[in-house]
C-alpha cells in the first residue's frame, strides 16, 4: 500500500477506493438510518467527509488526466462517471487505474 503513495496514480487509486467506501457507508448505512429510524447524525458525519473525499477524487483525476495525457472521450470521463456510481470506483480501479 505504500508504493502507492509514490506516484499520483497511486494516490488516485487511494482516493478512489475511500471514496467508495464513503459513498456506500453515506448510500447504504447513513441515509437509510436518518429516513428510516430517523436518526440524521451519521449522515451529519459522512456527508462532508464523503463530499471533501468526492472532490479530491475529482480534482486529481483532472490532475492526473492532464499529466498523463489521457484522452478524455476514453479515459478521463469513465473515471469521473464511476465516483457517481455505488461500486463504481472499485470497478474502475481494476480496470484503469490498476493497469496504469
Amino acid at each position: 500500500m505504500i508504493h502507492l503513495l509514490k506516484s499520483k496514480v497511486g494516490r488516485l487509486r487511494i482516493l478512489a477506493i475511500l471514496e467508495g467506501i464513503s459513498l456506500l457507508s453515506l448510500v447504504f448505512i447513513a441515509v437509510p438510518m436518518k429516513h428510516w429510524l430517523g436518526n440524521p447524525s451519521l449522515v451529519r458525519i459522512l456527508g462532508p467527509v464523503h463530499g471533501t473525499l468526492f472532490l479530491l477524487f475529482l480534482f486529481n483525476t483532472l490532475s492526473v488526466g492532464v499529466e498523463q495525457n489521457w484522452k478524455f472521450k476514453e479515459i478521463t470521463w469513465k473515471i469521473i462517471l464511476a465516483c457517481f456510481i455505488p461500486f463504481g470506483t472499485f470497478y474502475i480501479d481494476n480496470k484503469i487505474l490498476s493497469k496504469l
